[in-house]
């Protein structure tokens, strides 16, 4: 079930183009992330569904940071191998195809592309807060 909901914004993504583009802020390098679905989940008043796309360059990362304290995330990696900590559990490496969950009020202290040589790609689906517009904040040093 989760995978076919992953597909299904994947191919949402790709059908609709960017509705939102940038590069990641705050000292990340080679960082591309894109809103790419938002949909406001009509059995679940306050809530809504957005799908965003990050891309990592090679060597590409992006800072320690954290998400609305509403968020429930579903990331998939779409291509090349992505390096990430949740929390202070161990930093995992998940190749294409592979997923990883935040929960809410999670610290994602690492994630970057675990190539030097090759692009990377993930897709983040967001379960939160249909007022949340900012869905990722720094962590404070």
């Amino acid at each position: 079930m989760i995978k076919s909901l992953a597909l299904a914004v994947a191919l949402t993504a790709l059908l609709s183009g960017s509705a939102l583009a940038h590069d990641a802020p705050g000292g990340e390098e080679g960082a591309k992330v894109t809103l790419v679905y938002d949909h406001k989940l009509p059995n679940v008043p306050g809530k809504s569904m957005k799908g965003v796309l990050v891309e990592y360059a090679p060597g590409g990362f992006s800072e320690g940071h954290t998400h609305p304290v509403s968020a429930f995330i579903y990331a998939t990696v779409l291509e090349g191998a992505i390096r990430s900590q949740v929390n202070d559990g161990p930093v995992a490496v998940y190749g294409a195809g592979e997923s990883f969950s935040e929960f809410p009020g999670d610290r994602h202290g690492v994630s970057e592309n675990a190539s030097k040589t090759k692009p990377a790609k993930l897709l983040a689906v967001f379960v939160v807060d249909t007022a949340e517009q900012e869905l990722t904040f720094p962590i404070k040093k």
